[in-house]
């Protein structure tokens, strides 16, 4: 069992976007995106939950019958169906969807038009003109699409940090199994929690005699072995990630974890402190000649150099190593300050859970509360509240709330902000609630000014709370916005409002140099999972990594705070 849940769900949005090109009943290929979103979302490893023998019928929007096509795809590699489909329409199509405003409609437009049916040739077709020959594709849309080929032309491909944790869930408990082995921890970007990965580092420390090597090259989900010695040996897996195994004794652990942990810059730093003082600092250990002082730990390595313990999330030579000598390195952000979410949706709009099942999975994690936040109606959601809906939602709320003790239901809405910064539902409903969510979901490719002045606009509204994924970025599908985030960080100040940390992992956004910003303007940020799903409450330990990046403490963050703090913060209005 070698496939992984990006993988699968790739599977089912391919033969979604096959399915509609053919024409196929609409409610089939909504069945199918539905199921691509449930598996990718999923925290856990759908192979290892099959191999547990887990009913995959109990998850969100998955039957029988999908359920027996996840486990043949996962027993088999294949999608039998979608291999049939290949051969009346090139599955290739499917991936045309990846550029931004190419649906369905354009994709079947291009394949009639042109014969298009790879990426490459769409390409193609916009630099020689032809596209222009296209229904839907004005000048706008092929600048657009120019711009992506030339940014995907030579750029190495990187992986998202959860896809990259579905990988290292089965093969470091594998490696850990080897013989010999002691110690078994990914390095590199991953460690440092980066919101991509471009490859994979392991490091292991092993005895004299340890198979390690030959069981990491021998690994099943192993496509190419690249290098293999004795201590160290590369691969590329199926999905096309690189993966580099370093093996040391015990005594370099420690050592090696932070040279191979990096980042470079950071590592260069420290071996310039360590040259003044006399030392050679490397992957073994420190040294005070040929004489081996430290390297067993990595705390050990930073003492010998006069430094506390530097936590991985801050290793980028972005002042860390300055803050450490001076004794004012921050208390970074814990997963267990966050006593709520304010981010959540439920079916009443486009989540897969029912109010009652969110806000059970969300007493589960100890929080304190927890803000329902589904869609407006104006963006073009299914089933998204108009203020009919939201006004019976904030209903069945007060009844939860009634019935419940511990966990309080917070009454708020995620609110379309529209091109002219106006909100997309009336503040005689807005008034009601105890949080107003706003934010842009269309008209992302407006110039900085004029994104920046409408997002200020959506703040003075005396309702708005807090300003959603700011850049509407999604990693490997769309850029971030144009904005200029110190005037909206400033604005937000001067209104009462805050910013989100959007801990989707196709999101992540802010950033985390957008995090530290936001720190040195004193502007309290939300850390929040948008989760559609039960499952997908997991998702704030990402937000909370994005956090650490930025250098945030509990005291950087709106949703560490007691419920009746929070109450005072909001209370703008």
């Amino acid at each position: 069992m070698t496939i992984h849940n990006p993988e699968i769900a790739k599977l089912f949005s391919q033969y979604a976007v096959l399915l509609e090109v053919k024409g196929a009943n609409p409610f089939r290929i909504r069945a199918y995106r539905n199921a691509a979103r449930t598996v990718e979302n999923l925290p856990r490893d759908i192979a290892a939950m099959l191999r547990e023998g887990a009913d995959l019928t109990e998850l969100p929007g998955i039957g029988e019958d999908l359920a027996h096509k996840i486990s043949e795809i996962v027993a088999t590699e294949q999608f039998g169906e979608l291999e049939k489909l290949k051969h009346r329409v090139p599955v290739a199509l499917a991936e045309l969807t990846e550029v931004p405003g190419i649906g369905p409609k354009r994709v079947k437009a291009l394949f009639r038009a042109l014969k298009i049916g790879t990426l490459d040739q769409m390409f193609a077709a916009a630099r020689d003109g032809r596209l222009k020959r296209v229904k839907g594709f004005g000048p706008k849309m092929i600048a657009g699409i120019l711009k992506i080929a030339e940014r995907r032309q030579g750029a190495p491909r990187r992986y998202k940090l959860s896809d990259a944790e579905n990988l290292v869930a089965s093969l470091l408990p594998y490696l850990k199994s080897s013989k010999g082995v002691t110690k078994a921890v990914v390095a590199g970007s991953y460690r440092r929690r980066k919101d991509t990965v471009g490859d994979l580092d392991l490091l292991v420390a092993a005895k004299a005699g340890s198979n390690v090597v030959d069981r990491f090259t021998a690994y099943e989900e192993v496509a190419d072995v690249l290098a293999k010695g004795s201590t160290k040996a590369s691969v590329r897996l199926k999905c096309g990630m690189q993966v580099d195994l370093r093996v040391v004794p015990e005594r370099s652990y420690g050592a090696a974890l932070l040279y191979f942990t990096g980042s470079k810059p950071h590592n260069i730093a420290l071996r310039a402190m360590g040259l003044k003082r006399g030392l050679k600092v490397n992957e073994y250990g420190i040294f005070k000649g040929a004489r081996w002082l430290a390297g067993r730990a990595e705390r050990d390595v930073y003492a010998r150099l006069g430094l506390p313990y530097i936590e991985p999330e801050l290793r980028e030579n972005q002042g860390e190593i300055e803050a450490a000598h001076a004794g004012r390195l921050p208390e970074l952000l814990d997963l267990s300050d966050i006593r709520g979410d304010l981010h959540v949706h439920t079916n009443a709009s486009d989540g897969e859970a029912t109010l009652e099942e969110m806000v059970e999975a969300a007493g589960a994690r100890g929080y304190e509360y927890i803000a329902i936040t589904d869609h407006s109606k104006h963006i073009g959601i299914a089933h998204g509240l108009d203020a009919k809906r939201l006004a019976s939602q904030m209903r069945d709320i007060d009844r939860l709330n009634a019935k419940r003790g511990s966990l309080i239901v917070l009454k708020s809405a995620e609110v379309d902000i529209l091109p002219d910064g106006k909100l997309a539902l009336p503040n005689s409903i807005l008034s009601e609630l105890d949080i107003v969510v706003a934010s842009v979901h269309s008209k992302f490719d407006l110039p900085a000014r004029a994104q920046t002045d409408r997002m200020i606009r959506a703040m003075d509204n005396p309702y708005t709370s807090i300003i959603a994924h700011p850049f509407g970025r999604l990693i490997g599908e769309r850029d971030p916005c144009q904005l200029d985030l110190q005037l909206l960080m400033k604005a937000a100040l001067e209104r009462g409002c805050y910013l989100e940390v959007n801990a989707q992992p196709t999101r992540l956004d802010l950033s985390d140099v957008q995090c530290r910003m936001a720190k040195e303007l004193a502007l309290l940020l939300a850390i929040s999972t948008d989760a559609h799903t039960v499952e997908t409450l997991a998702y704030m330990r990402y937000g909370v990594d994005q956090a650490r990046r930025g250098w945030l403490t509990a005291k950087d963050v709106l949703n560490t705070r007691s419920l009746g703090d929070l109450r005072k913060l909001f209370r703008r209005r």
